[in-house]
């Protein structure tokens, strides 16, 4: 049977509203890292047939949630303390130099629309008590709008990548130390002060330090608890308790 112009449109775009829906998935725990993603169970949950679903899981694979395991199918990836830690040194040196381009490439519309950002974020730790910062994905995500602000599609490509969500899933499934959420939202203001005024050296160094104090909290954190049985304990709360506890403060 000859596949219709229509048919290839319609299942991209199953595979499309799939992909997302997995991912979201992933990054909260849903399918826990390392489980196996059973292709019978996932077309029933979801209601699609095999064709989109593995476009779907392609997808992911590309965007480093997934791997494909020779003989066993796909499974969640498994972050690694050494893992993390060289996402974090990568950031460091990548995400300074794109603070310093924002200083010298965003608008000041861009800028007046990041500080509005930060407005809401500083409502949401303050809804919680201090005890989470929550970022969205996207323009709802305080890194992700500086990147895309350098119009630099090579810096994009690398930190929106495969990177961007394998951080994402460590964020959302880790609990952080209560002391942080208010502390990386300070540091958040300063670097766009810094961006505002121009001074792209001052943006970058504000930036490299932010991402540092995160992965040195990371450090910290995981070599007094292993990842997977810290990242265990967040999936076995209930979901409103997951709520309070978890968040994507960590730069």
């Amino acid at each position: 049977m000859v596949a219709t112009a229509e048919s290839v449109v319609e299942q991209t775009t199953i595979a499309d509203r799939v992909c997302v829906e997995i991912q979201t998935a992933i990054i909260k725990g849903e399918f826990p890292q390392g489980s196996k993603l059973n292709e019978p169970m996932l077309a029933t949950r979801y209601g699609i047939s095999r064709g989109p679903l593995r476009e779907a899981l392609r997808r992911l694979e590309g965007l480093g949630l997934v791997r494909h395991v020779p003989h066993a199918g796909a499974r969640v990836v498994t972050l690694t303390r050494e893992e993390l830690l060289e996402i974090y040194y990568v950031r460091e040196a990548l995400e300074g130099m794109a603070a310093r381009l924002a200083a010298e490439m965003m608008s000041q519309a861009e800028i007046t629309e990041l500080y509005a950002l930060l407005e809401v974020h500083a409502e949401q730790v303050k809804a919680v008590a201090g005890r989470a910062y929550f970022q969205q994905e996207g323009n709802w995500d305080f890194h992700y709008r500086i990147v895309k602000a350098t119009r630099n599609p090579q810096l994009v490509q690398i930190l929106h990548g495969d990177l961007y969500h394998r951080v994402r899933m460590y964020r959302y499934q880790s609990s952080q130390q209560s002391a942080r959420p208010d502390k990386a939202l300070h540091e958040h203001r300063r670097i766009v002060d810094a961006i505002a005024e121009r001074d792209g050296e001052l943006a970058e160094l504000l930036m490299r330090r932010h991402i540092r104090s995160a992965r040195r909290a990371i450090g910290e954190q995981l070599s007094a608890e292993p990842l997977s049985a810290a990242i265990a304990g967040i999936q076995e709360l209930s979901p409103h308790t997951r709520s309070q506890t978890t968040s994507e403060v960590i730069a």
